[in-house]
C-alpha cells in the first residue's frame, strides 16, 4: 500500500452472491429477515468487509474469526434490533484486531456505527498494572460509552453470550476467570437492563463453566423430579385453566422450571438441601390488561391458598429495571409451594427483553416506567459515580455494589418511588436524592420516626432527610453505606478534607522550621517560593504544602533551601542538624486526615505527646512514654513539636488489659461498666484464659484522660475485675 492509498482501500470487496454465502452469514440473514431489503444488503456488505479485515485470523477452535462478530450479530437479530446496531456487531472487534479504522467504519457505514463499534473496543493500547485494572478500565469505558448509546451493551452483552457458548475450547483457568466475570458483572447487567432472556442463559452457561459438577448435579436432579409431584403440577395446570376460563380471561398458561443457577444460589444463601428448595417448578400467567392481572390474581388464590408474606406487587410499584408483575406463592397439593406469575403481554415482552423490547434512542422519548428511561437514568447515576471516583478498580468495585439483584423501595415526601440495594441505610437514601443532601445529612426521619443516618431501610417505608448546612462526611460513614454512589461521594468529599486539613498543617509545620531559619514563608520572596515550585514539578504552593504533612518533604529541608540566599552554598555548620522550632503545633482533633496517633500507644487529649514526620503517613502522634520512641531518638530531623489544644474534639482509641474472674457474666458486667461511662466498645478480645483467670483487651473509645480515668474507675469497682491497665 502506497502512502497516498486510503487507509480503507485494501477493504473495498466485492459482496458475493447468495450461491457463495457461507451458511452461518444465511442464517444471520434469516434471523434478521423483518429488515428491508437495503437494510439485508447493508448487513451483508458489513461482512464482506469484516471477513476482508479478519482473513487470516482464527478461534481458538479453529474455525475463521469472522464467524465470532457474525453470530453476535445473529443474537441481536433475534432481538429485533436495528441494522446499525447488527451491522456494529459485525464489525465490533476491527479497530481492535484489525488495520480497519473508526474513519474507514464512518465513511462506509455512519458515524454511528462507528461510534458504537468504538464504545465496545477495549482499551488494548494503553499499558496497565495488572490484567484485572485493564479489565476494569475497559469496563468503565464501556459505560461512558453506554451514556451516548445503550446499544453499545447490548452488542457486548451478545458478544459475551457468544463467548459463553464456545468456552469449550478455551483452557481451565480462562474459562473459570471468564465465567467468574460473567456471573459478577454481565449476567447482573442484563438483568439490570430487564433482559431476563439473556441474564438466564449467561447465569446457566457461567455456572456450568465455573462449577461443571454442580451445575450437572442439579440439572439432572430438576430431571428426575418424583412423579408425584410432576403429577401435581399437571392438576394445578388444568384447575387453573378451568378456573380462568370460567371467569372470561383470555389468558396463556406457560409452566416454568426453575434454572439450576437460581436453585443453587437460593440453597447457597439459605443454606438449604436441594430437597428443601421446593419452589422448583411454576406458572406465569399471561393477560390482556392490569385490571385482568388483579382479577386472575383473586381467581388464583380462591383456587389454591396463598402463602402468607410471599405476594409481591411488581406492578403498583415496578422493580428498577422496569420489570412489572404480580409474584404470589401457592400452597399447592402434596405440601409443595408453586410460584405463580401474572402480567400483560407488553409486560412479558419487557420482561424478556428489557430494553431491546421497544428500541428508542433518545432521552424522554418513552415514559418514565419504561426499560429505557430507567437504563438511561441509572447509566447517568453511573457516569457521575466515575467521575468522582479514584480509579477503575473503585469504580467497577463500586458499580457491583448497585447491581446486587436485591432491592428495597422507598417512598420521598412527595411520594415519589426511589430503589436502592438491599440493607441501603438512611445515609444511601440521602445520596440517591442528591450528593449535597448526602454531604450535609444529619439524621432521618422513617415514617414520621427520627432516625440516625445508619438506620437499614425496609421496602415501603418513607423517607425524609435533615441536613445542617455546617456537617460534613465522616470516615465511619463508609462503614454502613451499601451504594456504589454514596461510597464515590464520600470518599471524594473525605479527599478534598483531608487535602485542605493537609494544606493548614502543612503551612504551620513550614513555619515553625521557617522561624528556626529566622524568617517565615511571608518574608521568603516570591519569586524564589516559584522557583523551588517549579524546581521540583508542583503546580502551586498548596500541593507542596499538603506533601510537607504527609510526610513526603521534610519541612526543615525546604525550609533551609528557601531561606537561602540565591547564589549560596550551605556551611558545614548549616548542613548540619537543623534547628527546631520550640513552637508547639497544636492538635484539635479535626485533622484525622492528616494525622494519625499511633497504634502502639494510643495517645488520647491530656497524654504527652511528640509527633513523627512519617512518609506517606504525615505526622504520628505517640505518648512521651512509648517504648517505641528510642528508635525515632536516631531521627531528630523527623521530630516535630506538638501538644493538645485547649479544646480537642472527637473520640480518641484507647485500650485495656483488664484481668477477670472467669466465671459467666463477668464480660457483660464489664462491658455493662464501660458503656455507664459513655465510652463505646469497638473491640474485645481474651489474651489469656484458664480456669479461675481471663485476661481481656477492650479497645474503647474516649473523649480524653479525664474520660479514660473515669472508665477505669468504674471497671475497677466491679467485684469480678481483679486488674485494670491502660495499654
Amino acid at each position: 500500500m502506497t502512502p497516498a492509498e486510503p487507509a480503507c482501500s485494501r477493504f473495498d470487496v466485492p459482496v458475493a452472491d447468495d450461491a457463495a454465502l457461507p451458511e452461518y452469514v444465511r442464517e444471520l440473514e434469516q434471523a434478521a429477515a423483518y429488515l428491508t431489503e437495503p437494510q439485508r444488503a447493508m448487513l451483508r456488505r458489513a461482512w464482506a468487509i469484516g471477513a476482508a479485515a479478519h482473513a487470516g485470523q482464527t478461534r481458538k477452535s479453529g474455525e475463521p474469526y469472522i464467524t465470532h462478530p457474525v453470530a453476535v450479530a445473529c443474537v441481536l437479530a433475534e432481538q429485533r434490533l436495528d441494522v446499525e446496531t447488527l451491522v456494529a456487531a459485525i464489525l465490533h472487534d476491527t479497530i481492535e484486531d484489525t488495520p480497519l479504522t473508526r474513519d474507514c467504519i464512518a465513511a462506509e457505514f455512519g458515524d454511528t456505527v462507528a461510534e458504537l463499534v468504538d464504545g465496545v473496543t477495549k482499551l488494548d493500547k494503553l499499558h496497565f498494572r495488572d490484567r484485572q485494572e485493564a479489565a476494569a478500565e475497559s469496563f468503565r469505558k464501556m459505560l461512558l460509552a453506554m451514556s451516548r448509546d445503550l446499544r453499545v451493551i447490548l452488542i457486548k452483552l451478545a458478544d459475551r453470550l457468544h463467548n459463553m457458548r464456545t468456552l469449550g475450547a478455551k483452557n481451565a483457568e480462562s474459562r473459570a476467570r471468564i465465567a467468574r466475570e460473567t456471573l459478577e458483572i454481565y449476567a447482573p447487567i442484563a438483568q439490570r437492563l430487564g433482559m431476563n432472556l439473556i441474564k438466564a442463559e449467561l447465569q446457566d452457561l457461567g455456572f456450568r463453566a465455573l462449577y461443571p459438577w454442580r451445575h450437572a448435579v442439579l440439572e439432572k436432579r430438576i430431571r428426575t423430579q418424583p412423579v408425584v409431584r410432576r403429577e401435581a403440577l399437571v392438576q394445578i395446570e388444568a384447575n387453573l385453566a378451568q378456573r380462568l376460563a370460567k371467569e372470561k380471561l383470555p389468558h396463556r398458561l406457560i409452566s416454568r422450571v426453575k434454572s439450576p443457577w437460581s436453585i443453587y444460589t437460593k440453597m447457597h444463601a439459605e443454606h438449604k438441601s436441594f430437597a428443601q428448595v421446593m419452589d422448583v417448578f411454576g406458572f406465569r400467567v399471561v393477560l390482556r390488561s392490569v385490571a385482568d392481572c388483579y382479577h386472575a390474581l383473586g381467581v388464583v388464590h380462591a383456587t389454591y391458598k396463598p402463602l402468607d408474606a410471599r405476594f409481591r406487587d411488581f406492578i403498583a410499584i415496578p422493580k428498577a429495571n422496569g420489570y412489572q408483575s404480580l409474584h404470589t406463592v401457592l400452597f399447592g397439593p402434596y405440601g409443595s409451594p408453586v410460584e405463580v406469575q401474572l402480567r400483560t403481554e407488553e409486560m412479558d415482552l419487557i420482561a424478556e427483553k428489557g430494553i431491546a423490547a421497544h428500541w428508542s434512542y433518545k432521552d424522554g422519548t418513552e415514559g418514565p416506567n419504561s426499560a429505557q428511561s430507567r437504563a438511561h437514568s441509572w447509566i447517568s447515576g453511573l457516569v457521575e459515580t466515575q467521575h468522582a471516583a479514584g480509579s477503575s478498580l473503585e469504580f467497577l468495585e463500586n458499580v457491583k455494589v448497585d447491581l446486587f439483584p436485591d432491592e428495597v423501595y422507598l417512598f420521598s415526601p412527595k411520594g415519589d418511588i426511589m430503589s436502592l440495594p438491599r440493607n441501603a441505610s438512611a445515609l444511601d437514601f440521602a445520596y440517591a436524592v442528591h450528593t449535597d443532601v448526602g454531604n450535609q445529612a444529619v439524621a432521618a426521619r422513617v415514617d414520621g420516626k427520627l432516625v440516625p443516618l445508619r438506620t437499614r431501610l425496609a421496602n415501603g417505608q418513607r423517607v425524609e432527610i435533615i441536613t445542617a448546612r455546617s456537617s460534613m462526611p465522616k470516615p465511619q460513614w463508609l462503614e454502613f453505606v451499601v451504594s456504589g454512589k454514596a461510597r464515590t461521594s464520600i470518599r471524594q468529599q473525605l479527599k478534598h478534607i483531608e487535602h485542605e486539613d493537609a494544606v493548614q498543617l502543612g503551612h504551620r509545620m513550614l513555619d515553625r522550621a521557617l522561624e528556626a531559619q529566622g524568617t517565615s514563608l511571608e518574608r521568603v520572596p516570591a519569586e524564589r517560593v516559584e522557583s523551588y515550585l517549579h524546581e521540583h514539578r508542583y503546580p502551586r504552593l498548596e500541593a507542596l504544602l499538603a506533601d510537607i504533612a504527609l510526610g513526603n518533604r521534610m519541612p526543615s529541608q525546604v525550609a533551609m533551601l528557601l531561606a537561602r540566599e540565591p547564589g549560596t552554598r550551605a556551611t558545614p555548620e548549616r548542613s548540619g542538624p537543623v534547628p527546631l522550632s520550640k513552637d508547639r503545633i497544636l492538635i484539635t482533633g479535626t485533622e484525622r486526615g492528616v494525622i494519625t496517633f499511633a497504634n502502639c500507644c494510643l495517645p488520647v487529649p491530656g497524654d504527652e505527646i511528640m509527633g513523627y514526620h512519617t512518609a506517606g503517613k504525615g505526622l504520628v502522634v505517640h505518648r512521651l512514654d512509648c517504648p517505641n520512641i528510642t528508635d525515632y531518638r536516631k531521627s531528630p530531623e523527623r521530630w516535630v513539636a506538638v501538644g493538645w489544644d485547649r479544646k480537642v474534639s472527637g473520640d480518641f482509641s484507647a485500650a485495656l488489659r483488664i484481668e477477670v474472674d472467669n466465671r459467666p457474666g463477668a464480660l457483660a458486667q464489664v462491658a455493662a461498666a464501660i458503656a455507664e461511662a459513655e465510652s463505646n466498645i469497638d473491640r474485645v478480645e481474651y489474651l489469656e484464659r484458664d480456669t479461675h483467670i481471663a485476661v481481656l483487651r477492650f479497645s474503647i473509645e474516649v473523649g480524653d484522660r479525664r474520660h479514660l480515668a473515669n472508665v477505669i474507675r468504674r471497671v475497677r469497682r466491679l467485684g469480678v475485675v481483679m486488674g485494670v491497665q491502660r495499654i
